[in-house]
């Protein structure tokens, strides 16, 4: 059901994703080495701007369009991949939504060219599935706000270049009382911490973010005063439609990996992928994966409806994100003790799915999410 567009977009992303992405994707890996040349690459092919509208730089694509290429740019580099999603589900997205003109007439045609990479910046030490909980303030000073606080687990916070980044501006308002403001890196008062050393997605650096009296200017706040937690669900929303074309991107590749493990490893005299429980398993994983790419579709659909798509994005994220971490867990079973090594490409995505579960609401808030509609649905009927 995809149009010509679509399957051209997946087509160009495909080749690119897998004669260049992939061509040191092992390598930062071990190295940590932020990909820069290769989001320059993807500023140049557009990548990095596609459902920004053309007036501001961008290539003004549908969402299926985006989480087609994403899922290539995933299927070859995992770390790649989430400063994509973060970039354009997130940072983008929420410009085009909430930014006035100036403000996206400002920024917009950097973030699509990659000149700068756009990070976001909610969770704190002790407030991550609970936002409400955030310390970090912005007071009014004149013409600026003055933010006070600790962010920590942000994507791209060494290497993004303009951030969005929530804070309070009311404390009496809970939710209602955060803001968002557009914070460029490198301001004064604004400090990265540590760099966190994870066990997966080593290429894309997560670091601690520290706003030491940061002064913004009141023109850099984000949408309205009191509109950040609004905004900031709001771009959860979309990431969580890329965090399951991100997953159903590397659980393809670990598919792939063992089905051609399997046509070359002999044991009693033939191919294993001629032994029933081999195939039967990969019967399973190739119909795990449709199933979250479909759903991954619906939401995305729904969303270039205009229709609303939270609970369906949850879903999405929900089932897909789990769905990769089985699937790449019987990739590696697939390999045998070679799994188990840096050789094979599944050691790595072994290692960079685990996170999916977890970041941009975990599995247990994405269900939350779910019974929340579900039940608000089932008492309207």
């Amino acid at each position: 059901m995809l149009t010509d567009e679509q399957l051209m977009i997946q087509s160009m992303v495909r080749e690119f994703s897998r004669k260049v992405v992939a061509a040191t994707a092992a390598e930062r890996d071990q190295t940590k080495e932020f990909p820069a040349d290769n989001f320059k690459k993807m500023g140049e092919l557009g990548l990095m701007g596609m459902m920004v509208p053309t007036e501001y730089g961008g290539e003004g694509t549908d969402t299926v369009s985006y989480v087609l290429a994403l899922s290539e740019i995933a299927y070859s580099c995992a770390s790649t991949a989430v400063v994509m999603s973060v970039h354009n589900s997130i940072v983008c997205e929420s410009l085009v939504k909430f930014g006035t003109e100036e403000q996206k007439k400002k920024y917009l045609p950097r973030l699509s060219s990659a000149e700068w990479i756009g990070a976001f910046a909610l969770t704190e030490p002790q407030a991550g599935s609970d936002p409400v909980s955030q310390m970090t303030a912005a007071e009014r000073d004149g013409k600026y706000y003055v933010i006070n606080g600790n962010k920590r687990f942000i994507t791209s916070g060494k290497n993004g270049g303009l951030i969005i980044i929530t804070a309070k501006t009311d404390e009496s308002e809970r939710h209602k009382g955060i803001s968002a403001f557009l914070v460029e890196n490198g301001t004064p008062g604004l400090i990265v911490g540590r760099e966190e050393d994870k066990m997966g997605l080593r290429a894309s650096d997560t670091t601690d973010l520290i706003f030491e009296n940061c002064r913004v200017p009141a023109e850099n706040m984000l949408g309205k005063e009191g509109e950040g937690f609004k905004i900031a669900m709001t771009a959860l929303d979309c990431g969580r439609i890329g965090i399951a074309a991100q997953s159903v991107g590397v659980a393809q590749a670990a598919l792939d990996a063992a089905v051609k493990y399997s046509k070359d490893r002999e044991q009693f005299g033939q191919n294993i992928c001629k032994f029933q429980g081999i195939r039967w398993t990969i019967a399973e994983m190739a119909t795990e994966i449709e199933a979250a790419r479909q759903l991954m579709f619906s939401a995305a659909r729904m969303k270039d409806k205009g229709e609303k798509f939270t609970q369906q994005a949850s879903m999405a994220k929900l089932f897909a994100s789990e769905m990769v971490n089985r699937i790449v867990g019987k990739a590696l079973q697939l390999h045998g003790g070679y799994g188990f090594t840096k050789d094979y490409p599944v050691e790595r995505m072994y290692r960079d799915a685990r996170v999916f579960t977890i970041y941009e609401g975990t599995s247990e808030i994405q269900r939350i999410v779910i019974s929340d509609h579900v039940i608000k649905d089932k008492r309207q009927s």
